[in-house]
């Protein structure tokens, strides 16, 4: 994969992350490229990470092996329409964006592409993210292979058999980490309006979620049942906050919340 030419259509966040994660794994940073139509985040990438920048889409795509479309849904459309003067044919294009078929793409470019979808998540920023991926049955192994290495980049990537289960990869790991901030938001206030100084709360909140997080990874033979029963004797202080929280019905509210999830990412299928 090292003769590989990486172009990234968008320059947001998701591509930071992605590229990120490849030089500091030792990609060779002249064969990256970026494409945004504002200069401010190319600055920023060409300075940090020595990649090439520009705000050609078409040039950057011509010259490109891979082609990752870093983009927004809604504008995803355009940017694919504007790339049918090339010869896709031979590219390997891999999208991050939600709720888009790999269907949709043959229409967009009005030509067949071999098209990987994948959904990534944000803590790929610093290295620990996490990534599902679908192949339709036009990918190769080798293709299979150049995406999980770019994907996995910055943290884990995992192959999923059917491409309607990347609503649950979104639902679980892509929009995830909200979830989790939200919950530690929520202890952090309680805690300040409790009399602790806020910043003594978000230290230990935090180190308690990535402790937790680290148990669960480094004991695989354990349920998160067992591992929650474990530190909840009964009539203890942790059984009492645990029992309030069922109480409040948060396994519910978590089961709704990814559904709705699920079925907001089905709307956006329709939608674009």
């Amino acid at each position: 994969m090292s003769n590989k030419r990486i172009c990234f259509i968008g320059a947001g966040n998701m591509s930071r992350s992605i590229i990120s994660g490849l030089v500091n794994s030792g990609y060779p940073a002249h064969l990256i490229e970026a494409s945004n139509p504002s200069t401010g985040k190319l600055t920023a990438l060409e300075a940090d990470f020595g990649i090439k920048v520009t705000t050609d889409n078409l040039a950057a795509a011509k010259q490109a092996d891979v082609i990752v479309l870093a983009v927004k849904p809604q504008l995803m459309q355009q940017v694919c329409e504007a790339l049918r003067p090339l010869a896709l044919s031979d590219k390997l294009l891999i999208t991050i964006a939600a709720g888009i078929n790999a269907g949709r793409y043959q229409d967009y470019f009005a030509q067949p592409v071999k098209l990987i979808r994948t959904m990534p998540n944000t803590p790929m920023q610093i290295g620990a993210g996490m990534s599902g991926m679908f192949a339709p049955a036009n990918i190769s192994e080798d293709d299979k292979t150049i995406c999980h290495r770019i994907m996995s980049s910055g943290g884990q990537a995992l192959w999923v058999d059917k491409e309607a289960d990347l609503n649950l990869v979104i639902a679980l790991s892509g929009s995830s980490p909200a979830y989790f901030f939200l919950f530690i938001e929520a202890m952090i206030k309680a805690a300040s309006e409790l009399g602790m100084d806020e910043d003594k709360a978000r230290a230990l909140a935090q180190q308690a979620a990535l402790g937790a997080a680290k148990m669960l990874q480094e004991n695989p033979q354990l349920t998160p049942e067992q591992l929650r029963q474990n530190v909840t004797s009964k009539g203890g202080t942790t059984h009492e906050a645990v029992e309030t929280l069922k109480q409040g019905k948060l396994p519910e509210l978590v089961q709704q919340a990814m559904n709705n999830c699920i079925v907001r990412a089905e709307a956006m299928a329709q939608e674009f």
